[in-house]
């Protein structure tokens, strides 16, 4: 296989404990994206939750990265299994899961990305991620490779975010700091004390389970 698809370098770096520096692309545009993934970048994120894509608009921007360093991670407008296979069947390997409060959310995003036994992806021998059935090792190397972020983004998350930051899987723990600032009472003010405190909270539980965070 010319084009090796494994092993996951962005996964590989997070674990590492690596700065990773990225950016939103958020345009739902392939020059776009493409322009960004040639800026240095470690990390693209490719928004389905707050920014017009969906599986069409996504595949064309996966192709304008083919060439980039910069790793495409995908926010999946909720926390869906089937949302979740169609992104692992087009192409991603990374995934930002918005809105997460519980351990037990945090474990099915997990269980969406793997094949059985490990988790419920659905099987499908020819799709976009194993190269029309043309890698003959995907389905025994893909598990390992996932990279699942979570995002913490209420109180309920910030109550449970050692059982989060602890759940198998999870690689990384990302603050959604508008969407907390509102659940705290403060909405468009994510620069208030307690948001602040807040946030240093999460990072602080994160950092004790080994995982690491992240921030707009």
């Amino acid at each position: 296989m010319n084009n090796a698809i494994f092993p996951n370098k962005f996964k590989a770096a997070l674990a590492a404990q690596q700065v990773q520096i990225g950016c939103w692309s958020a345009l739902a545009s392939p020059i776009t994206t493409e322009v960004l993934g040639l800026a240095g970048f470690d990390w693209l994120v490719l928004d389905g939750e707050h920014a017009p894509n969906d599986v069409t608009t996504l595949i064309p921007q996966l192709m304008a990265l083919k060439g980039s360093a910069s790793a495409p991670v995908v926010r999946v407008p909720t926390n869906e299994p089937v949302i979740i296979k169609r992104m692992l069947d087009i192409g991603f390997y990374n995934f930002l899961i918005p809105f997460v409060e519980t351990q037990e959310e945090a474990a099915r995003a997990v269980a969406s990305t793997r094949y059985p036994p490990e988790g419920i992806r659905g099987v499908s021998v020819s799709h976009r991620a194993n190269m029309f059935g043309t890698v003959p090792d995907y389905f025994a190397q893909s598990n390992k490779n996932i990279t699942i972020i979570v995002q913490i983004e209420s109180q309920l998350g910030v109550d449970n975010v050692d059982a989060i930051a602890a759940t198998e899987g999870v690689d990384g723990i990302f603050v959604g700091p508008s969407d907390l600032a509102a659940a705290l009472g403060h909405l468009g003010n994510a620069s208030h004390p307690d948001v602040q405190q807040t946030i240093q909270h999460i990072f602080a539980r994160a950092k004790a389970h080994g995982k690491p965070c992240g921030i707009l």
